[in-house]
């Protein structure tokens, strides 16, 4: 009998890394403030914005491994799935909840399907949400043909779902060289993507130099999901097992790259990756060899400073706190609002620039106060009663 009813407290965190975790969700938030404006500006300002997405896979896979590798024997499947669900499901609800709130906010032409859905598909659509179950391109709602049409972001969030899945079944029995092996090969496919090989013939329009996707329910997009998924997860992983147990609160010193002051220093690295402009000027090998260097040789760095550095002083102290605390309800709610803001910009393109310019500064404030007070009077209070309710005890389970 394997004793799964024991309540297993938390570890210690990573205050750089739950620090950098929020950096990365502040710069997803600037890439999508300027994602309503690619048809003004016939570019994107924060073009790898994006890729902080692989670089939270990445930190999950490192703190999956820290989390969960050394408490098999004291937890099942089912209680490792419990405890996934408990700290991640409630702000799903809640994003898809926002984005059925403001849905009808986004209407206009970019947004064109809005103003013809059906009642029955509206509702259907809003249960599969609140299930993080994926909508077929059929029930798009909004023309975009996203994964969850409330929320956007929600597309990630599945892909973790199969991260989760994937460890919990298959990745935790494994090596640390087999893991290794995965991860090379996983390279693979971020390769096919990047430089453009189009190995399989997947991409419908041909080679893409670029791991953009993942947000619809077609052969493409999966591709494109899971192999964004894999490589980050799996490096992760390998990380946390070959550096895990050396690098802890108390032995910073176990990373090479540890440093002190490595949050301001890890955190510039990634405002510098992710705000560059497209290299290149257009999509192509150039664009493409950047983006694949960031993922398989940036964030491994980063990762490692951030891993190896302590908090030094009060204020970064406080800031990794509190970028850590609210990284995951930032990134997870703001995309409805996000969703207002492009229609705003379709209908008011030629506005006076301080017009703009306000706009996305309440945008962003917005989403960060909605963030925070979503965290401190639902999310937190929801999953201590959920803590309470259905992993602390002392039952037994086979």
């Amino acid at each position: 009998m394997k004793q799964t009813g024991i309540y297993l407290t938390s570890k210690p965190r990573y205050e750089v890394l739950d620090g950098l975790r929020g950096v990365a969700a502040m710069m997803v938030i600037l890439f999508h403030c300027f994602e309503g404006y690619y048809s003004v500006l016939g570019r994107q300002e924060f073009y790898y914005g994006s890729l902080a997405v692989d670089f939270f896979f990445m930190l999950s896979g490192f703190v999956m491994g820290y989390a969960y590798d050394d408490r098999w024997e004291k937890m099942s499947v089912r209680g490792f799935f419990k405890r996934r669900l408990v700290r991640l499901h409630p702000m799903v609800i809640a994003g898809t909840l926002i984005g059925a709130a403001w849905f009808f906010f986004g209407a206009g032409e970019k947004f064109h399907v809005i103003a013809e859905v059906e009642a029955w598909k509206f509702f259907l659509c809003l249960v599969m949400g609140l299930l993080m179950i994926p909508c077929s391109v059929g029930l798009d709602i909004r023309g975009w043909a996203e994964l969850n049409s409330f929320n956007g972001p929600n597309w990630s969030l599945t892909f973790e779902y199969i991260g989760n899945i994937l460890y919990a079944f298959i990745l935790r029995h494994l090596s640390t060289a087999a893991l290794a092996v995965l991860c090379v090969v996983s390279l693979f496919f971020t390769f096919d993507l990047t430089l453009g090989w189009d190995v399989f013939h997947l991409l419908p329009n041909g080679p893409q130099y670029s791991i953009s996707g993942g947000w619809t329910l077609t052969p493409d997009h999966v591709y494109i999901g899971m192999t964004r998924l894999m490589f980050p997860l799996l490096c992760g992983l390998v990380m946390s097992r070959l550096l895990g147990k050396r690098i802890t609160k108390d032995n910073p010193s176990g990373s090479p790259l540890g440093m002190r002051g490595g949050f301001w220093v890890a955190s510039l690295v990634l405002v510098v990756l992710l705000s560059m402009p497209i290299v290149g000027g257009k999509s192509g090998i150039a664009d493409g060899i950047y983006q694949l260097s960031v993922i398989v040789l940036a964030f491994p760095l980063v990762l490692l400073i951030g891993a190896g550095s302590q908090t030094s002083d009060a204020k970064s102290t406080a800031w990794c706190n509190f970028l850590g605390q609210i990284s995951y309800p930032l990134y997870i709610t703001h995309y409805p609002i996000m969703y207002m803001q492009m229609a705003w910009v379709e209908r008011n393109a030629h506005a006076p620039i301080w017009m703009h310019v306000c706009l996305n500064i309440g945008v962003i404030a917005m989403s960060v106060f909605t963030a925070w007070a979503l965290l401190k009077l639902y999310d937190e209070p929801v999953r201590e009663w959920l803590k309470e309710k259905f992993l602390k005890g002392n039952s037994t389970q086979s």
